[in-house]
């Protein structure tokens, strides 16, 4: 087990405004996150937050669920931007469930989490006028997940937890990031899930964000793999063989991420 040190702190504000396209605000109930993702781009964080290695530490904003009582934001909120709202402390500390539920119902919200933990506040989530969740899917394979997402729930559970959001009556969604070529198949998580899922949004893997540990770990193992995303004409192939994936599958795209040319969303 591993012990995660847990700092509670006070923000001044809570919502943050964004350039994040089709989103206005980020909220963050936490900064750091339990999950430990090996590519996580939040690890930039590190570099002002002195609490130690990407994955063992969490900020708890403590006083979040009083800083949205009372907000009325007209914009679309997008919850998290640099940690999960539903990493593990989530379960005992119940702050973002607090936050929802002291948020105006009419705010337009976005939901995006790895964590199976989401389908809990599904009784909350029907009080909002205007909301979406979002599980992230990659499928990887198993050995390779617990590498590269050592602390976050198994493909299954999400899967499961994005068929109940939907049984449920609440508008879902599949996020399937990173898309690593050759370890994760978006053509097999479409198939999945098509029958359940609103709309799929789709980010290739970031690079440069991910890291050099990773870079050196996606070397290593998959050199192949490694040679496809350091060069930009077989990536543009790879974007190109997903958009005809997607295509033949006759499902919602609300976009695909690029990032070796910059941040660029297609569709």
């Amino acid at each position: 087990m591993v012990k995660v040190r847990v700092i509670f702190t006070k923000a001044k504000s809570i919502f943050t405004k964004t350039k994040i396209p089709s989103c206005s605000f980020v909220l963050n109930p936490y900064v750091g996150c339990e999950h430990a993702c090996l590519y996580c781009y939040a690890k930039f964080l590190c570099k002002w937050k002195n609490h130690g290695r990407w994955g063992s530490w969490v900020e708890v904003k403590e006083n979040a669920p009083e800083l949205v009582k009372g907000k009325h934001v007209r914009s679309k909120v997008c919850m998290s931007s640099v940690s999960d709202a539903y990493q593990p402390v989530e379960k005992k500390l119940m702050l973002t469930r607090r936050v929802l539920e002291n948020m105006d119902k009419r705010t337009d919200l976005s939901i995006l989490t790895k964590s199976d933990l989401v389908t809990r506040d599904i009784d909350i989530f029907e009080r909002f006028e205007c909301i979406e969740v979002g599980l992230t899917v990659n499928g990887l394979d198993e050995r390779i997940r617990k590498v590269l997402e050592p602390r976050a729930p198994k493909h299954e559970k999400r899967i499961d937890a994005l068929e109940m959001l939907h049984e449920s009556g609440i508008r879902n969604y599949a996020f399937i990031s990173p898309l690593i070529p050759e370890l994760v198949d978006p053509e097999a998580i479409v198939k999945e899930t098509k029958s359940f899922v609103h709309h799929y949004f789709v980010e290739f893997l970031n690079l440069r964000a991910a890291g050099r540990k990773f870079v050196e770990w996606l070397k290593n193992n998959f050199p192949e793999c490694y040679e496809k995303m350091m060069n930009r004409d077989e990536l543009r192939k790879q974007v190109n063989h997903v958009k005809t994936v997607l295509a033949k599958s006759h499902v919602n795209i609300a976009g695909i991420v690029t990032h070796h040319e910059g941040f660029k969303i297609i569709l």
